[in-house]
């Protein structure tokens, strides 16, 4: 059995580079054991065009936002299934000082693509938004588990939910041979599992732990809150909580002290008692040193390429850097050098 390209891993990533290249009309196999990735599956979703305690507008957003909402409808048609929700994100002010320099940011044509409204005033008894705050626009949340538990009807068979042991592979006539496979290029999409191959063990991962909370909460905006903490509605009460970052206890499940810290900071936005915690749910974020992806070519090993390290910010990144790495990949075209592996070389 021969295939164009052979992927490990059906996350965000994998999913929508394999994606691209199925479309596009080549073979493709993807090895994945999705009980075992809990990077995609347990991630928040949200794509949030002002990040940050400084809330500046994300890295690369000119590029990045215009691709998201196309991408994820294509994938909804395909799969008829519904798992895109643009929706506004509600940032409140914490001082008047930030009021009134985002009256200023409201007349710099910078933000204008984002920002659907400046409020001076709280928007409800139920939040702690005496300031008011700032509605911001080409922004919402993706139900990662729904996308990729429906993308996989539309991979059908060239998806195998089991995982690919490394040990096995064999570059052997130009093709990496594994089992009953034989693939002209291998593309590792697997998260920081990808660090821990003898591929791409040089490059610098910096694994994020995050835990995320479901609760119910009676307070069902038509928007995203989001300062300190967000909260995302999921329907019947039902609100996505979070999120913490850790760098250490990276093997630990879920914390009692994250569930605290987030309930905290909960407490701090929203006025209104948690009537029930729903779930609990941790994962590892597969983030880089430099907070930048990997996109690229293995310096020595033939055929061999990774797309990976999207970190928490996958949602708004892979849309975009899934048509530049396919553009490498099928046209020969170049990798920005900001996302390029080749950054790292000088380290191996």
């Amino acid at each position: 059995m021969e295939r164009d390209f052979l992927l490990i891993g059906q996350g965000l990533a994998g999913t929508a580079l394999g994606y691209r290249l199925k479309k596009a009309g080549f073979s493709i196999q993807i090895f994945d054991r999705s009980e075992s990735n809990q990077s995609s599956r347990v991630a928040a979703g949200l794509f949030n065009p002002v990040t940050g305690r400084k809330m500046v507008k994300t890295w690369n957003a000119d590029q990045l936002f215009p691709e998201i909402v196309p991408f994820y409808q294509e994938l909804e048609s395909i799969s008829r299934e519904k798992f895109l929700h643009q929706q506004t994100i509600y940032r409140p002010f914490i001082s008047i000082e930030e009021q009134n320099e985002w009256m200023g940011n409201s007349a710099d044509k910078a933000f204008s693509d984002y920002l659907e409204a400046i409020v001076q005033e709280s928007q409800s008894e139920s939040l702690n938004d005496p300031f008011g705050g700032v509605m911001l626009k080409n922004s919402g949340w993706l139900d990662i588990m729904t996308m990729l538990d429906s993308m996989k009807g539309y991979f059908g068979e060239d998806l195998k939910n089991e995982w690919l042991e490394l040990e096995l592979l064999k570059f052997e006539d130009g093709m990496w041979n594994y089992k009953e496979i034989k693939a002209k290029n291998l593309i590792f999409c697997n998260g920081v599992a990808a660090h821990k191959s003898n591929f791409f063990d040089f490059l610098p991962f910096a694994p994020v732990k995050g835990e995320i909370l479901e609760v119910k909460q009676e307070f069902c905006p038509d928007y995203i809150v989001n300062r300190g903490v967000f909260r995302v509605h999921l329907g019947d009460g039902i609100h996505r909580v979070g999120s913490t970052y850790t760098w250490h206890d990276l093997d630990q499940g879920p914390t009692e002290s994250a569930k605290n810290e987030l309930t905290v900071r909960l407490a701090g936005l929203v006025n209104q008692p948690i009537e029930a915690y729903v779930s609990h749910k941790v994962g590892i974020r597969p983030a880089t040193k430099d907070r930048k992806p990997f996109l690229g070519k293995h310096p020595d090993k033939q055929n061999v390429y990774i797309f990976d390290g999207f970190g928490a910010k996958g949602v708004s990144l892979i849309p975009f850097y899934s048509k530049i790495m396919f553009q490498y990949l099928v046209e020969s075209t170049s990798i920005p050098s900001e996302v390029d592996i080749a950054r790292y070389f000088n380290y191996i």
